[in-house]
């Protein structure tokens, strides 16, 4: 990255002009008469554009050799890389051919994590799979709020399951993990690509730069929340019977996910002591949790009843994170 220095000049009597770098007017292929867009950015500095380059950009395209060395999940997760790199078409080639077994992994995967990118040509050597995304119905804010319903469903199902001893519901919540991972890979695609264009970091949603950072802190919260859901519901499979309903577990779950929701309610909080009441409690629930382990919460399933309750602890500080990534974003500046 160069450099240039640019000289701002004075002609008429209100305009002021500076000439644009040769080479970026080559590299962009600008031509006299076309139009720039100009954002004045929070930090005093101006984003200059070619709508062009953005129109380009949605016909990035990845190639992807599949390595037969590898497992197909492995090859599945190089996948994941570009889709959320921003390419738009990715095509997966097997000089030897795609098994029947791999085959049915990338397809399937696809299906159930990655949201937008759909299957258009399918051959003995290749797949090629298109992303059909419009950000602009996506608004991030949205993915996150879907992200967040999703994963208390899924705690609330997990403990429900715990109650009743119902390893049917225990069983579908690991299964809408998927579900919760699909979001989190779409946020993190929308993320990287508000970085590099402005404009689209408007559309859903971002006031400043910085907060791609945090709004990348918190969808990786939202979906470690969603992990330790599915870890609550594995525990509940293990354990041999229906727990009391009296047991303070269901107390500090009802904490945790209580928390949750207003660590979650804080990204559009602007009052920064209403959140550090948010990250205070979240201190407590989790100093809640520590001395019900030192109870041991009764005789039933210990092992897998600690587990749970390290899972529910783990929320908590989860979602004091959250509160304070929402704090940093709305410090004034």
């Amino acid at each position: 990255m160069t450099k240039d220095q640019r000289k701002v000049q004075f002609t008429g009597n209100s305009t002021y002009i500076v000439s644009l770098p040769i080479k970026w007017i080559h590299d962009t292929g600008i031509e006299v008469g076309d139009a720039l867009t100009l954002t004045p950015m929070p930090n005093k500095t101006l984003h200059i554009s070619y709508s062009a380059v953005s129109t380009e950009r949605s016909d990035l395209k990845a190639m992807i050799e599949y390595s037969h060395l590898d497992s197909a999940e492995n090859n599945f997760r190089i996948l994941i890389s570009n889709y959320l790199a921003g390419y738009n078409i990715i095509k997966l080639t097997s000089v030897k051919g795609f098994s029947a077994h791999d085959r049915k992994f990338i397809k399937d995967s696809v299906r159930q994590k990655l949201i937008g990118l759909e299957l258009i040509e399918e051959s003995r050597t290749e797949l090629v799979f298109q992303c059909l995304l419009n950000y602009s119905d996506l608004f991030l804010r949205r993915v996150i709020k879907n992200m967040y319903g999703l994963v208390r469903s899924m705690l609330e199902d997990s403990m429900k399951a715990l109650r009743d001893y119902n390893v049917g519901i225990a069983e579908d919540v690991i299964q809408r993990d998927d579900d919760v991972d699909r979001f989190y890979f779409l946020s993190v695609r929308q993320l990287n690509a508000a970085i590099e264009d402005i404009e689209l970091s408007d559309t859903i949603g971002i006031r400043h730069p910085q907060e791609c950072l945090e709004y990348r802190l918190i969808t990786k919260i939202i979906e470690r929340i969603g992990d330790h859901a599915v870890k609550i519901a594995v525990n509940t499979q293990r354990i041999d019977s229906a727990v009391n309903p009296d047991n303070s577990i269901f107390k500090m779950a009802e904490l945790a996910i209580n928390v949750f929701k207003s660590s979650i309610d804080s990204i559009a909080q602007e009052d920064l002591q209403t959140i550090n009441q948010t990250v205070e409690e979240a201190k407590n629930i989790s100093q809640f949790g520590v001395s019900l382990e030192s109870r041991k919460l009764g005789n039933t399933g210990n092992v897998e009843i600690s587990m749970i309750l390290e899972s529910l602890r783990r929320i908590a500080e989860y979602s004091g994170d959250i509160a304070e990534a929402s704090m940093n974003m709305n410090v004034k500046t």
